[in-house]
């Protein structure tokens, strides 16, 4: 999750396409230059099984000049190949 954080800070778009699982993967993916990442606080993480993972994090950001914005998001990851894989997420999951 830290990677995947790291690489929309970065603008790293061949990296996010590489870490999502092709099932879910968009053909695209289009980064907004005007966001400002301003931190990730991963609240929980939970491992279903050796294969299965979710992690529920709270990104910041600031769109423009505009006012901090936060994205809650559970995500599930699948490990394949050794590699684990972002397969979709969540947004402001309840409790």
């Amino acid at each position: 999750m830290r990677s995947r954080y790291s690489a929309y800070v970065l603008r790293l778009t061949d990296y996010l396409m590489a870490t999502w699982h092709p099932s879910s993967r968009p053909d695209s993916l289009e980064l907004h230059d005007n966001h400002t990442w301003l931190g990730l606080s991963v609240k929980r993480h939970r491992i279903l099984d050796a294969d299965h993972a979710e992690v529920e994090f709270v990104a910041r950001f600031r769109h423009g000049g505009g006012p901090a914005s936060r994205l809650h998001e559970r995500s599930r990851f699948i490990r394949e190949e050794g590699r684990w894989l972002y397969l979709d997420g969540q947004i402001d999951p309840g409790p």
